[in-house]
């Protein structure tokens, strides 16, 4: 059993009540018809994502200024512009990792399940973000930087 103290800002998101918690929750491995709902919002993520990657590389590119026409204002923005675009990338790439990872444990079984500890995830977690590796209890403890789970 997980024994979660205290709410997070995710559970008020959700509209997790604490009943909803494994604690006192008996959930329900995730059903077919849901895996199937699942799997789909995860491919119509990944292609949103992908999309997105190819429209954003170009602005990621390296900035070239004629300095003769631009003023040092201009050339500022622009590579604040490029930092920005650079990080959302790895960003996007980082999701998309994600995405992939949840489709693999799609196809292997094991999705809905916590990668650490092995417990069922909430499906209303799963529901509110499909690409979720983790428990409410590990992913807490993953945030807090505690690193062990019991």
């Amino acid at each position: 059993m997980i024994l979660i103290v205290g709410r997070s800002i995710l559970d008020e998101r959700l509209g997790l009540q604490d009943t909803d918690h494994p604690k006192s929750l008996s959930t329900e491995p995730v059903e077919t018809d849901q895996l199937d709902a699942f799997e789909a919002r995860l491919q119509s993520m990944l292609n949103l994502e992908r999309e997105s990657d190819l429209v954003a590389q170009a602005a990621a590119e390296t900035v070239e200024l004629d300095q003769t026409r631009v003023g040092r204002l201009s050339r500022m923005d622009a590579l604040q512009a490029q930092a920005m675009s650079v990080e959302v990338n790895h960003r996007r790439s980082g999701q998309i990792r994600q995405i992939r990872a949840a489709l693999a444990r799609i196809d292997t079984g094991e999705y809905g399940y916590c990668v650490r500890c092995g417990e069922e995830i909430n499906p209303k977690r799963l529901a509110f973000d499909p690409a979720v590796a983790m428990c409410m209890a590990c992913a807490t403890r993953a945030e807090n930087g505690a690193d062990s789970h019991t």
